[in-house]
């Protein structure tokens, strides 16, 4: 996926709401460094697999119970300033029930989800990524799904659910 990356000095997170509520059609992130990113579409291919995700992460969180599954266009506020919006998501009940009502529904809940999917499409650099990843601290398992590549990739999700695309 292309990305603009922009520099605003000065920008918290109020300011960073403001701008993302005037730019709603904009999929906006956040690096702890200040830098806002701006990110293009996914590609068909890419979207295919993260519905494909979203749909498997929802059923088993619904069978568990154990939590609440978010999509791409969820906003999360990490520990480190960072506001990013994974391609899927899981936060526990326990994590989701410290939150004040105002910060579940009118903010980018200041929390690390405990399971994160980011998608990698053949436009995305690895190490970016990684580095991203490496931001969501306090999360309990990670995962970078190389779409459409020569990397296997076969994780678990808790002990119920295995995906795999190939």
């Amino acid at each position: 996926m292309n990305t603009i990356a922009l520099n605003i000095p000065e920008l918290d997170a109020e300011g960073f709401k403001q701008l993302c509520l005037a730019n709603e059609d904009l999929q906006l992130e956040r690096a702890s460094t200040g830098e806002v990113i701006i990110m293009s579409p996914t590609y068909p291919w890419t979207g295919k697999k993260n519905s494909s995700i979203t749909a498997l992460l929802w059923l088993w969180n619904d069978n568990t119970d154990l939590g609440i599954s978010f999509d791409s266009s969820t906003g999360f506020t990490l520990p480190n300033g960072a506001v990013y919006s994974p391609d899927a998501s899981w936060v526990s009940n326990e994590k989701w029930d410290g939150l004040t009502q105002q910060q579940r529904e009118e903010e980018f809940s200041p929390l690390a989800p405990d399971f994160v999917v980011e998608l990698r499409s053949s436009s995305d650099y690895l190490k970016k990524l990684q580095k991203k990843m490496a931001e969501y601290s306090g999360f309990r398992l990670s995962i970078i799904h190389s779409c459409g590549m020569d990397i296997p990739v076969r994780p678990i999700l808790s002990n119920f659910i295995c995906i795999a695309f190939n």
